[in-house]
């Protein structure tokens, strides 16, 4: 049996509670905990958008490195940021439960206008580096003027009360988790079938090597199945796109009580291009993916 478990995770407030809740979670089975910080590109590069940082895993690859090098035994990451598919020797051996999917829109009180969608004044300023969520704002409001922003969480926040914006998103599971105050702000939450989350957006994956089948035991006795059936389908749509993190793509699956699938999808081929929309049910997950696909990629 082993002794200790070491967690690999990035050092900002929201990766280190991720972590924290993994930790707890596991010292809840009677197991030894302790939590690595690992810095990764995406905390070390901050001036640019992230579409302008090369290559996929730029919050991921040295926490995955650290896992083959047997450094850390098990890596906690936002899903949303892990690449669809995991290096050899890895695997994601679990998930989390699945945190509010939604994206918010914070705005400054100055800045509002309850006559129009999304409640910001006309031209506002809005911040995010995320090419699917300027995709989706344009099509909802074409008159915003973006701009890239880059930090953790509460940096943004700051950037906002500062006013070098007139608002901002961010995914509702990071405010959620962290219980941040945002009583100063206007709170717009949006509609996971209008503005479409990232695929896995508000889920935890528990990544591990292929070889140690300890370790996945473990994680077996955290994982959430019922979550994983809508993240598989969510992301398989993104791996056959051959789409990344900064892929203007959003795919959020709601399995209900019958066990039947309802996938909302949009992808645009650049931020500022034309955004298309498709909506499926299906009572199996056979063929879904493929068929949302197809759908995206026609017309």
């Amino acid at each position: 049996m082993k002794s200790k478990i070491i967690i690999g995770t990035r050092g900002s407030k929201l990766a280190l509670w991720q972590a924290n809740f993994t930790k707890k979670s596991l010292e809840e089975l009677g197991l030894e905990v302790v939590i690595k910080i690992i810095k990764t590109k995406g905390d070390k590069i901050q001036h640019l958008s992230f579409d302008k940082i090369e290559g996929k895993g730029f919050f991921t690859k040295e926490l995955e490195a650290a896992l083959l090098d047997k450094e850390v035994d098990l890596a906690v990451h936002s899903m949303k940021d892990l690449p669809t598919e995991s290096p050899e020797g890895l695997i994601i051996g679990g998930v989390s439960y699945r945190e509010d999917p939604a994206d918010w829109l914070i705005i400054n009180k100055e800045s509002v206008d309850k006559t129009k969608a999304y409640k910001f004044k006309t031209q506002a300023v809005i911040g995010t580096s995320s090419a699917r969520r300027k995709a989706l704002l344009l099509d909802i409001r074409n008159d915003v003027v973006l701009k890239d922003i880059r930090g953790n969480v509460p940096t943004r926040l700051q950037k906002l009360k500062t006013g070098d914006f007139d608002g901002i998103i961010l995914a509702a599971a990071g405010l959620k988790r962290l219980q941040l105050d945002l009583a100063g702000f206007e709170v717009v939450k949006l509609n996971t079938r209008e503005f479409i989350p990232a695929p896995a957006q508000g889920v935890l994956a528990f990544q591990t090597r292929q070889e140690d089948i300890e370790v996945r035991k473990i994680i077996k006795r955290i994982h959430h199945p019922e979550v994983a059936k809508a993240t598989n389908i969510e992301r398989k749509i993104l791996n056959k796109l051959g789409g990344g993190c900064h892929m203007p793509l959003g795919v959020f699956c709601q399995p209900d009580a019958n066990g039947h699938f309802h996938v909302w999808a949009a992808k645009s081929p650049t931020w500022d291009g034309q955004l298309k929309r498709v909506r499926f049910s299906s009572s199996t997950h056979f063929e879904l993916a493929d068929q949302i696909v197809n759908a995206l990629e026609t017309g």
